[in-house]
């Protein structure tokens, strides 16, 4: 694509560690903007993000495409860096391969070599963020998440979580978009767990239609059923997400909409203290999750305890 003069390229490098492919497919996905507003047009007026690197959706391959990944042109002023899916540690990282031109690296490897050169890091789904599927107990392969994996090696950058298994794509466009218009965000900005405000800052439980259900003590008794899903298994109590008003594939539906509980999929716990999936999580304080209604305060959500590991 011809550069419009005036126009301030934005580069970025999408790393996939150990993964599912899962959140590039969401993003791919996007409806409004679109993959094609986001890494072919002008995301914003007179901002262009020039995606330098995403292996999944390149058209070349072999050592053309690595060439691009190792060069270092594009790095002098610092990128963006996205990682996808949790960075493995276990053998020294052996358990996950990344091919280079001269032989081979481990994706911790190239991972932590991309993140030096970085302005900021997009932890991009539940894997990145918080190591997600792949950490889950008993994690044979040592997978960490990518701010664990910096922490671990010294490398002092800024990570932004943006989780969900998978992401919706807004919660990316928008990110992104915001650390373009507005610069990095704040702390005030991000929640305890690392997550823009904007879009992790209420309780999907507060959000959703059902709740008159849930006070009502109206309970499903069967995937499917129209009342409240929180005697089968929904973790939308502890679950911080705009679902109930954004929704998935072009705001047509979401997992409660669909008759299916919610996982929890944006939350640190997820899945260890997800599981089961369909199994009740047993809190007796759950009527006082939201706001107060006296005070107008916002009360925190408590947080439903692991389960105990043999």
């Amino acid at each position: 694509m011809a550069k419009t003069t005036g126009t301030k390229e934005h580069p970025a490098i999408w790393f996939q560690a150990s993964a599912c492919s899962g959140c590039v497919v969401a993003v791919l996905n996007g409806v409004s903007p679109s993959v094609r507003d986001l890494i072919v047009d002008q995301l914003l007026p007179g901002h262009h993000v020039n995606l330098i690197f995403q292996q999944t959706i390149m058209a070349g391959s072999g050592d053309l495409v690595l060439e691009i990944l190792e060069a270092k042109e594009h790095v002098k002023e610092g990128h963006l860096l996205v990682v996808d899916g949790a960075v493995p540690t276990g053998a020294e990282g052996h358990f996950g391969l990344s091919p280079k031109k001269a032989g081979e690296s481990t994706m911790r490897e190239q991972a932590l070599e991309l993140a030096q050169s970085a302005s900021a890091v997009i932890a991009l789904g539940t894997c990145a963020a918080y190591g997600g599927i792949h950490a889950a107990t008993p994690n044979p392969t040592g997978c960490v998440s990518i701010s664990q994996a910096l922490a671990k090696a010294g490398i002092n950058r800024p990570v932004i979580n943006v989780p969900g298994c998978p992401p919706h794509p807004d919660w990316f466009t928008g990110t992104v978009a915001h650390a373009i218009l507005s610069g990095l965000p704040g702390s005030a900005e991000l929640d305890p767990a690392g997550r823009p405000r904007r879009f992790f800052g209420r309780l999907l439980h507060d959000l959703c239609p059902r709740r008159g259900s849930f006070e009502a003590h109206r309970f499903a008794a069967a995937i499917g059923d129209p009342e409240c899903l929180y005697e089968l298994g929904c973790k939308g109590p502890w679950t911080h997400a705009d679902c109930p008003e954004r929704q998935f594939n072009g705001g047509v539906n979401w997992c409660v909409k669909a008759g299916a509980p919610c996982h929890g999929c944006v939350e640190p716990f997820f899945p260890d203290v997800s599981c089961p999936i369909y199994g009740k999580i047993e809190l007796p304080a759950l009527p006082h999750i939201g706001r107060d209604h006296q005070s107008g305060q916002l009360l925190a959500a408590p947080r439903p305890k692991p389960v105990e590991k043999a």
